[in-house]
């Protein structure tokens, strides 16, 4: 079997320079293509030198589709914009898409549920085996305790991340929803400031903490008559990130077009 060819969104980033690497030392994967957005100043730069694994010659270049047309899958965690640019081009080539970007808009997904019609997408807040199986266990806890045990989560991230709640919440929450058999988006609070009265039955709350150089910390915490039960999943490494999106990747090379996430590629559904 041939070697299954990524392109790296976003390169010269942190989380980009982390794939690079990984994809470099990873059996079965090589570096097909890395990206940057237009004017950045390491666009012409060896990707792998800036990944510290010596050169590849693949240079950061700024023309997406020139660099999918010679791929079977990119793997982007970039900005919603960006995302939205490539699952066009993806669907185009029909290659596999793993979005690891948060802060999409319903509109989003709506378009990235569309180009699932051509491209392999495996989307997830979270490309992580610990917080995947967190997942599992939330919907687990969240169906047998019922509405009796109010659902807070509580995740703390870097200074510089720039939406909240994180895209890992969001996943939790959505877990605790279909355990409960709710919408979310219908029980959702994600706000309380002065005089907000008691706490509705059913919500699931959300609060963000930022600072520091915190990777990721989340807790999922179910409070009732009397005890609290605390499910906890702390990201000390963006590595755990990267290792689950090449993972998805390789597994995506051949599949059937369609929208799936961490928990297909890691047998969970």
């Amino acid at each position: 079997m041939t070697d299954t060819r990524i392109v790296i969104a976003g390169a010269a980033g942190r989380m980009g320079r982390t794939l690079v690497a990984l994809v470099h030392n990873t059996p079965g994967a090589v570096v097909a293509g890395a990206l940057e957005r237009a004017g950045s100043a390491h666009i012409g730069e060896d990707a792998g030198v800036l990944a510290g694994v010596g050169p590849l010659g693949v240079k950061v270049g700024d023309q997406p589709l020139e660099a999918i047309l010679h791929a079977d899958a990119i793997i982007d965690f970039t900005a919603p914009a960006s995302t939205m640019e490539l699952a066009g081009l993806a669907a185009q080539a029909r290659i596999v898409h793993v979005i690891g970007t948060t802060g999409l808009s319903a509109d989003d997904l709506g378009k990235i549920d569309a180009a699932a019609r051509h491209a392999i997408v495996v989307r997830s807040g979270n490309m992580s085996l610990g917080v995947n199986l967190l997942a599992g266990l939330v919907k687990k806890v969240a169906a047998t305790l019922g509405e009796d045990y109010d659902v807070e989560i509580v995740e703390m991230h870097h200074k510089m991340k720039v939406d909240a709640p994180s895209g890992t919440a969001l996943l939790l929450g959505e877990a605790a929803a279909r355990g409960r058999g709710i919408d979310l988006a219908a029980h959702s609070q994600r706000v309380r400031d002065g005089h907000t009265g008691a706490r509705k039955p059913g919500d699931i709350g959300f609060a963000a903490l930022r600072g520091g150089t915190v990777v990721g910390d989340h807790d999922v915490i179910f409070a009732g008559p009397g005890e609290r039960l605390v499910l906890t999943h702390k990201a000390e490494d963006r590595g755990i990130f990267a290792r689950g999106a090449v993972r998805a990747a390789l597994w995506g090379k051949g599949r059937k077009p369609g929208h799936y996430s961490m928990a297909d590629v890691l047998d969970l559904a």
